[in-house]
């Protein structure tokens, strides 16, 4: 919703950039063409934009062209904010039709942050509040799902982190003890809370967002463990879950693919 009316000059100088950003030259006929807008307010449009130096006319081809000013519009919009705008349809989505709540996380040195959580639309979330929540990712699902499934070199430098850490979920594993959550999160294709974890009486299942070998994210599901008792209420979150982060997956291929984004996730 709106607080007032959009400028709609602005939004035809949005629309007219997209639409010769599109072309290797464009003209004045084929733009009006494209958008609709009358040629005389494409021109002024242009000429606005030739001022603000993201437009550049070319004499000897007659037409319009975008300049390299251009690309400092995507300077802030990289790999972590295109995640979590492709994933919050699907994570909303998915909390309306099994009711739990769901979180999207980045990877944070030795943790992973919740950047985008579902539960304001939950009726029965375990929590009240998770944005900005660090989740280990020796003992936490969210945090397990990025180091079970990213690139073995990249898992090395993360076990470091993990050493060293001051957090006994992550100090206190052994390799032996990763290289069986590893096994056992592939052959599943997801990952689980460490039962020991507070609070026990909430459970978390989580799955990796990935692009190519690359994890970009990870997405989960928490509940309560009490109402999630055996494998047939498990599979109702775990089959939706899997499904959610492939179509945030194949979305996410497709934009890198039409945007030639380059994908930096969050150290």
């Amino acid at each position: 919703m709106f607080s007032f009316a959009p400028v709609q000059s602005v939004l035809k100088a949005l629309r007219l950039l997209t639409e010769v950003n599109r072309c290797s030259v464009a003209t004045v006929g084929e733009l009006h063409r494209r958008t609709g807008i009358p040629k005389p307010t494409i021109v002024r449009l242009l000429e606005t934009l030739i001022g603000a130096g993201y437009v550049t006319r070319d004499e000897r081809m007659r037409g319009y062209l975008v300049t390299s000013q251009v690309a400092h519009l995507s300077s802030g919009f990289h790999g972590a904010p295109m995640v979590i705008e492709a994933a919050r349809p699907w994570a909303t989505a998915l909390t309306r039709q099994i009711k739990w709540p769901c979180a999207v996380c980045l990877l944070d040195y030795d943790a992973v942050v919740v950047r985008f959580s579902t539960i304001p639309d939950s009726p029965i979330s375990p929590f009240h509040a998770t944005l900005g929540y660090r989740l280990n990712l020796g003992g936490r699902a969210l945090g397990r799902a990025y180091l079970a499934f990213c690139p073995d070199e990249e898992r090395d430098v993360l076990r470091a982190a993990m050493r060293s850490s001051a957090e006994p979920e992550n100090s206190s594993l052994s390799d032996e003890d990763v290289e069986r959550m590893i096994a056992q999160a592939r052959w599943r294709g997801y990952t689980e809370r460490d039962p020991a974890a507070e609070p026990r009486n909430s459970a978390t299942i989580a799955v990796p967002i990935k692009l190519g070998e690359r994890v970009l994210a990870t997405f989960g599901v928490t509940f309560f463990r009490a109402a999630v008792a055996n494998p047939e209420d498990k599979a109702r979150i775990i089959h939706p879950l899997k499904k959610a982060a492939a179509n945030i997956e194949a979305q996410l291929e497709a934009l890198s693919q039409s945007m030639g984004v380059a994908f930096q996730g969050e150290k």
